[in-house]
């Protein structure tokens, strides 16, 4: 499989680090579209929608942009047909999801899970402002391995997408 990667200046320097996380750590081919200096001025649309587009047209592969918050980043993307991306941004709780202990049944991570499972999720868009190193990391490992369920439902409501 093959990861494509992209940031503007806000999330260079975490971009970085991911490149080379997916590649040595993970054993990922990781294509790296840039930012490939740290540039204040650059904008995020011209950076991502290159990367939304190869992860559109490179069937299997998937993407991983970054910017300040991601919204800007996973708007951008989306705009690409066939790329489905999916924000995060840190440990959310999941609210109501509770298992028969009554302990909470969802981690923060879940989101990026499901995101993939049930939406087959192409792109993560990751907010570098509100991430840690090692949380990029575990939410990129967990976006990589997690797969499509191919639920009939979940092929049904992508289909409704195009």
């Amino acid at each position: 499989m093959k990861i494509f990667i992209a940031t503007d200046h806000a999330g260079f320097l975490l971009k970085e680090v991911l490149v080379a996380y997916i590649r040595d750590a993970l054993s990922y081919e990781v294509e790296d579209l840039g930012a490939y200096t740290l540039e204040p001025s650059d904008d995020y649309p011209d950076l991502i929608r290159p990367c939304a587009l190869k992860v559109a047209n490179t069937p299997g592969s998937l993407g991983i942009v970054l910017g300040a918050s991601g919204q800007g980043e996973a708007i951008a993307a989306n705009r690409v047909p066939h790329v489905r991306a999916a924000l995060y941004y840190g440990q959310a709780h999941a609210v109501g999801a509770i298992d028969a202990a009554g302990a909470p049944s969802l981690d923060g991570y879940d989101i990026i899970r499901l995101a993939r499972e049930h939406n087959d999720a192409n792109i993560l868009a990751l907010g570098a402002r509100f991430l840690t190193e090692e949380d990029a990391k575990e939410a990129t490992r967990i976006f990589i391995e997690a797969t499509f369920t191919g639920d009939e439902r979940h092929v049904r409501r992508i289909a409704k997408l195009a």
